[in-house]
């Protein structure tokens, strides 16, 4: 059986779940630091942020991203590119999330 690179996109996403911001005490999913996710014959590309430029736990995230979408099966390379561009804001925060973050609806 085959997995079109658009099933191994939605693993990839459902597996980062699992990376917890370790400040916000959530997963980089539903905080909205997961860009991008591309796979191209079994190479992932994920395209991702963290609160700011100086994030302490920058590093920590890049290596759970890598980590998670390598269990994924049918992934046989990932590769990581960290941005800044554009700037990560609390209105990119899933709002279930958000509001148990307690930030008020942003417009």
């Amino acid at each position: 059986m085959t997995i079109n690179d658009d099933d191994l996109v939605d693993q990839i996403r459902q597996a980062l779940k699992v990376v917890i911001d370790p400040e916000l005490g959530h997963n980089i999913v539903d905080l909205g630091f997961i860009y991008d996710v591309q796979v191209d014959d079994g190479a992932a590309h994920i395209t991702m942020t963290a609160t700011t430029r100086g994030c302490p736990a920058a590093s920590f995230l890049r290596e759970g991203v890598a980590s998670s979408a390598c269990l994924v099966p049918g992934v046989e390379s990932v590769d990581v590119t960290m941005t800044f561009e554009p700037p990560w804001h609390p209105s990119m925060i899933s709002p279930g999330v958000r509001s148990s973050l307690g930030f008020a609806e942003v417009n």
